[in-house]
């Protein structure tokens, strides 16, 4: 079996890719297994080379590991290059910004070791394939985390903007752009049906559809999320006043919004297999696993058990 680690140069902006490198031939020649690198060279490449490494290792009855080197992001595209392919496993050295999908994984030893990956366990964890017209064509994808619309989108757009500035870094950047679209209150109009019921139909200011249970760098906006039960978690934030969300905001945050007397008249929460959400003004952003696109309608449904996870130990 081959380990290739997949590595996003833009992620961290490349601090410590060569290091990276350097420990991965090391510690492959250290535990006497055959372990490859590839860098990245655009968007969309590691999708690419993960489908033909995946295709190559099927057709030679191999099995195969690949990390993913980077953000959510980077998962995502390795996610899509080997969908289908039974004899891969895909795994995270969370080398990007928010990386929320390891988060998942509180009791696995280091996701930054080359070792405890390269010893990790595989398992199955479930997935979203979502259809519709998405960045600008007819397609079908899956998602490893969360889908956010609206509010959190907005800010998912305006921090990466912020973060080029020298003083806003990490989290820091990530509340001035809770601010500064909560200032504009920036939200979005949609319908949003689920299991078959029309449960929003009109302005609201964000809604979240959730495998994983984090987003934007660490909140746990879906606290009951689970990667194996084989549903979604789906928050609905109605369109309240500036001052209501700030009061909410640092429960959403921490994960504990849910137990809030009253949260059912600003939030709705429901767990459901089937999810379309379709936007009133057209189109919409939507934000995949930190990715963000305009995209018109489109259809979610929950894939239990859908890939192979390396859990480092």
């Amino acid at each position: 079996m081959k380990t290739i680690f997949v590595l996003n140069p833009k992620a961290g902006k490349g601090r410590g890719l060569d290091k990276i490198k350097e420990e991965v031939l090391a510690s492959a020649d250290k535990l006497g297994v055959e372990a490859g690198i590839y860098v990245t060279k655009s968007r969309g490449d590691a999708e690419n080379f993960a489908r033909l490494a995946a295709s190559e290792a099927e057709n030679a009855g191999e099995e195969i590991h690949i990390i993913a080197c980077g953000g959510d992001g980077t998962l995502n595209e390795v996610l899509n290059g080997v969908m289908g392919f039974d004899c891969v496993a895909v795994g995270v050295m969370p080398t990007g910004t928010g990386n929320d999908f390891v988060r998942n994984f509180p009791d696995a030893g280091d996701f930054m070791s080359i070792n405890a990956q390269l010893k990790g366990k595989v398992e199955r964890c479930d997935a979203i394939r979502y259809s519709g017209f998405i960045d600008g064509r007819e397609q079908t994808r899956y998602c490893a985390n969360m889908f956010n619309i609206g509010f959190d989108c907005n800010v998912v757009d305006l921090t990466a903007t912020l973060k080029e500035y020298p003083l806003l870094k990490g989290s820091f950047a990530y509340l001035a752009a809770v601010m500064g679209i909560l200032i504009k209150k920036k939200g979005a109009n949609l319908k949003v049906e689920i299991d078959g019921e029309v449960v929003e139909d009109g302005p609201l200011l964000l809604t979240a559809v959730a495998n994983g249970g984090f987003c934007g760098g660490g909140v746990n906006s879906a606290p009951k999320a689970s990667l194996s039960d084989g549903l979604m978690d789906i928050n609905v934030i109605y369109n309240v006043t500036r001052r209501e969300f700030l009061k909410k905001f640092p429960y959403y945050a921490k994960g504990t919004h849910l137990e809030l007397k009253g949260i059912d008249e600003i939030l709705l929460f429901k767990q459901g297999h089937d999810v379309v959400i379709t936007p009133l003004d057209g189109t919409m952003r939507l934000c995949t696993d930190g990715e963000i696109v305009d995209a018109g309608r489109v259809h979610m449904e929950m894939v239990p058990a859908a890939f192979n996870f390396i859990v480092p130990v």
